[in-house]
Formats: structure tokens, C-alpha cells, sequence
């Protein structure tokens, strides 16, 4: 039975405008409150008091008016964890952008910047990247000319932020221990982690083997997205605290990883590598001039480089990293930028707003095919042969396995073939006593990230495979409570 009669007339309005909006708002009347969407969420887990995604939609069908000043529509972070758990298949990061829309257009919520300023008081209480979180979760429109009232409202609190948190003046926590904490990798698990366990009182050392610290955060997200004066502003806080980052520091190369055990004297180790490694094809031509790796291109583009691609550009895979590469190159000048993607829309791991955002800029997405073999000219891409594909049974993924389907091969020509398949872990830096698993990925005890080495936790996408941000702040915040436990000599399992 739909709930849509519940609530005042102007619930029921709202709820049928929102339905215009978003279909799954509709879907949304006959949720049968089983609580899947709550207990995949990891915004839930880290701010347990603030965001019930399965308690906020229940008093949306009793009076929106109140809903609409709820902290729960500002904090989901879009991550979709939701929607693949859901029965129903809901899409409730849709729904919840559509009713921000809502309430800041048709004037519900008057006062943005107050209510901006309440969400960033709870996120800077729990995480250190409360504006990163922020401008990932609200997704301000990026160029001028298409920001509509949403977009304005919340750039324009945003930078009143962004300005007063340069503003404050940061005192050092005081170190309470000797113990001194190692972290690898300057990511958003490794960033949270080090704040975490700065403000306990310990010595905190990131190392980082980029030149700038910030990881994924820095080299995998383009500016369009997030711009860096934001990641900036929050890692000078964090290392305000007392956390001291080194750059240009792989762990390996420039140090050993058995020598922060020994001659280093860290206690601990926080291992947030995340997944930098790119996935091949492994087909005839990937080694061509004109072939390169979407992780790459980004890396090279957020570390102000300029690498120059061909007018006909073509992206295979159907990630978010491929999303970011292909309005990337389109940034970069490209002309014609086509998605080749070897499933259908439905089994697409892409963020579905990432899509829909890459499909409005031009980039034209190609399901059921895949590349077979690069084609060039004097060691030079001119295209790629492909193959149509169909759906068979589910794999391990729990995704329909592609299959080629034999004499439907055609070519198409390209400039640049930018590689977008997925990423991987590097664990050639571990000692042996580091148990990873089939995946390349770390091993961990689920509970408190400890791995099969006393005294070193993992956490992130090292240990999970590429994953969303807020996972891998989760991931941190974990991590910190396991080792500082462990510090004190507690075992205790989380609540």
C-alpha cells in the first residue's frame, strides 16, 4: 500500500513534486523499512547520532516542512552503498540531492550559510576533512554558467568557510605518550587516522611518496570536482595539530618498511596506500604511443602538468576513474571523447550522477563492447578493434558476465585510448610476514584492521580495493580507535 496519503496537504504536494524529480521517489512510498540502506552506510558509522537514512525518509511522509531542516539530508555523502543493498533497488542519493534542490529553491531552508555552518560543526566534531566532505557530498556546480540557486547558495557559504578556516589559528595537541605512529600514505584514511591519533595525544608521522601530500584526494580527483585550495586548508590544519607530513618518501625506496619498526622506533604502523596501481587489457597494441592510463592522466593534470591528447579520444571502462577521464580530456581539447564499456548501463560501477554529469558534458557512452586490439600507424594509435558483447550468467562480482559475441567485430578510429579498467593495490613494499590476499589486497581482521604483523593495521582501499572516500575515512577513524587500543594495552571488539 503507498504511504503518499500520510501528512499534511503539503507533504503529499512536496512528495508528488519529488516525484517528478526522482522516479525512485515512488519506489520510495512502498519501502518496506527493512533497514538495509542504514546498515550498509558509512556515513551511519561515523556519524551514528546525525544520519539514519531509513528514520529520516520514515518522517519525510509525516511533515516535510521539519524534514527539510534535518542534518540527515545534508551528510549522505553519495556513495550508492545504499542502492546495492536495497531490495527495491532504490537510488537514495538521487532523492535526497532532489530535496536539497527543493528546499533551498522553493525556499524552505532560507538561511543556507547557518545550516552549512551546523553540518560542518558536527563533521569537524568526527573527521578532519570536513570541507572536503562537504564539497563532495553537496557537488556544487563546477562552471559558472550552469549553476543554478542550489549551486550559488552553497558555493557562497562554502567559500565563507574556506576563508575562516584559514582564518583560525591552531593550537598543537599536546603529546601525552612517547608512542610514536607511523602512517603510510597520505590518502583520507591516512589523513584521518593521523588526526585521530594526534588530538590522543601521540606522535604522528605520515609518510608520503608523492610530492604533495593528500593522496586520491590530490592526484585522483580533478579540480573540477574538488578543487585543491580546499584539500590544502584542511591538510595545514591537521599538520597545525602536530602531524608531520614527508613528502617525496616511499616507503621501500627511500626507507624501509622493517626500518620504522627498528631504527625508527614506531611502535605502530597505519598502512592507507590506497590503490594507485592500473589495471592492463592485455591485448596487442596497450603499448603503443597514444595509449595511457586514466589514474595517470589525472595524476599528471592535479600535479599542474599538461599531457597532450588527440581529438579522438576513447575511454575503456566504466568506473568513476573513467568518468573523471573523460571529461578530463575534454578539458585537455579533445574533440569526440566515446565511453567503451563492456556491460550495460545497469552493471555499471560508475557513481550513476558521475554518468549522468559525463553524458550532459558530450561524452557518449558505448555499452556491450570491448576493445580486442589497439591499432596504430608507425608505433602510433589510429584506433582499436572491438567486439560486441551480451550478457551471460552472473560472476563473482555479481555482475552479468560479458561474452563476445564471434563476427561482430568492427574498428573505430582514436587519437588516444586512455585505459580506465580499475586500479590496484602496491603491496611490493611489505615484508613477508604481511599476509595479502588473491586480490593483491591486504589482509585484515575485520574488526580492528590489525594485520597478521602485531602492531600494523591496514585500512582503505589496500585493503577493500578501490572505494569511496567516506569508506576510507571510516577506514581511518577505525583504525585509530584498533591502535590506540592496542597501545594501551585493550582488545576490545568496536560497539
Amino acid at each position: 500500500m503507498s504511504r503518499f496519503p500520510q501528512g499534511g496537504p503539503q507533504t503529499v504536494r512536496i512528495l508528488k513534486e519529488l516525484s517528478k524529480r526522482s522516479l525512485d521517489a515512488k519506489k520510495l512510498a512502498y519501502c518496506d523499512e527493512c533497514g538495509a540502506c542504514t546498515g550498509s552506510c558509512p556515513v551511519v558509522r561515523i556519524f551514528p547520532r546525525h544520519f539514519n537514512p531509513r528514520v529520516f525518509f520514515n518522517k519525510l511522509f509525516l511533515e516535510f516542512a521539519n524534514v527539510s531542516t534535518e542534518t540527515d539530508l545534508w551528510l549522505c555523502m553519495m556513495c550508492y552503498r545504499c542502492h546495492s543493498r536495497c531490495p527495491h533497488g532504490l537510488k537514495l542519493p538521487e532523492i535526497f540531492l532532489s530535496l536539497r534542490e527543493m528546499v533551498i529553491e522553493q525556499g524552505y531552508l532560507q538561511d543556507v550559510p547557518s545550516k552549512l555552518q551546523e553540518i560542518l560543526e558536527i563533521l569537524r566534531e568526527e573527521i578532519p576533512l570536513s570541507l572536503v566532505y562537504t564539497w563532495l557530498c553537496l557537488r556544487p556546480g563546477e562552471e559558472e554558467p550552469k549553476r543554478d540557486k542550489f549551486d550559488t547558495a552553497i558555493l557562497d557559504a562554502l567559500q565563507r568557510h574556506i576563508m575562516d578556516y584559514k582564518r583560525k589559528e591552531v593550537a598543537p595537541s599536546p603529546k601525552t605518550t612517547k608512542d610514536k605512529i607511523a602512517i603510510i600514505g597520505s590518502g583520507p584514511a591516512g589523513l584521518t587516522a593521523a588526526w585521530e591519533l594526534v588530538r590522543r595525544g601521540f606522535i604522528v608521522t605520515v609518510f608520503e611518496a608523492l610530492s604533495e601530500p593528500g593522496g586520491m584526494l590530490r592526484v585522483g580527483i580533478p579540480e573540477y570536482r574538488l578543487p585543491k585550495e580546499v584539500l590544502d586548508a584542511e591538510i595545514e590544519h591537521i599538520k597545525d595539530l602536530g602531524v608531520e607530513i614527508r613528502t617525496n618518501t616511499a616507503i621501500g625506496k627511500a626507507l624501509l618498511f622493517n626500518d620504522l619498526l627498528g631504527e625508527e622506533r614506531y611502535t605502530a604502523i597505519f598502512i592507507a596506500t590506497g590503490a594507485h596501481r592500473s589495471r592492463k587489457l592485455r591485448i596487442e597494441g596497450e603499448d603503443m604511443e597514444g595509449v595511457v592510463h586514466a589514474l595517470g592522466l589525472l595524476r599528471q593534470v592535479n600535479l599542474h602538468k599538461q599531457p597532450r591528447l588527440g581529438e579522438k579520444v576513447g575511454i575503456v571502462g566504466g568506473g568513476n576513474t573513467a568518468m573523471d577521464a573523460a571529461r578530463t580530456a575534454q578539458r585537455l581539447g579533445a574533440k569526440k571523447v566515446n565511453i567503451l564499456y563492456r556491460r550495460s548501463r545497469e552493471e555499471m560501477p560508475a557513481n550513476p550522477l558521475e554518468v549522468e554529469e559525463a553524458e550532459r558534458s558530450g561524452v557518449e557512452i558505448h555499452f556491450l563492447l570491448t576493445p580486442r586490439k589497439i591499432l596504430g600507424k608507425n608505433k602510433q594509435v589510429v584506433g582499436a578493434e572491438c567486439i560486441r558483447m551480451k550478457l551471460g550468467s552472473p560472476d563473482e562480482s555479481g555482475r552479468r558476465r560479458p561474452i563476445p559475441i564471434e563476427g561482430s567485430e568492427f574498428t573505430i578510429e582514436l587519437d588516444t585510448a586512455i585505459i580506465a579498467i580499475g586500479e590496484s593495490p602496491d603491496t611490493s613494499f611489505l615484508p613477508n610476514e604481511i599476509k595479502v590476499t588473491e586480490w593483491n589486497t591486504i589482509e585484515v581482521d575485520p574488526i580492528t584492521l590489525e594485520t597478521s604483523l602485531p602492531g600494523v593495521f591496514a585500512g582503505g582501499d589496500v585493503v577493500s580495493g578501490p572505494a569511496s572516500v567516506v569508506e576510507a575515512i571510516d577506514a581511518g577513524k577505525r583504525a585509530a580507535i584498533s591502535i590506540n587500543r592496542y597501545l594501551n594495552g585493550a582488545r576490545v571488539k568496536f560497539p
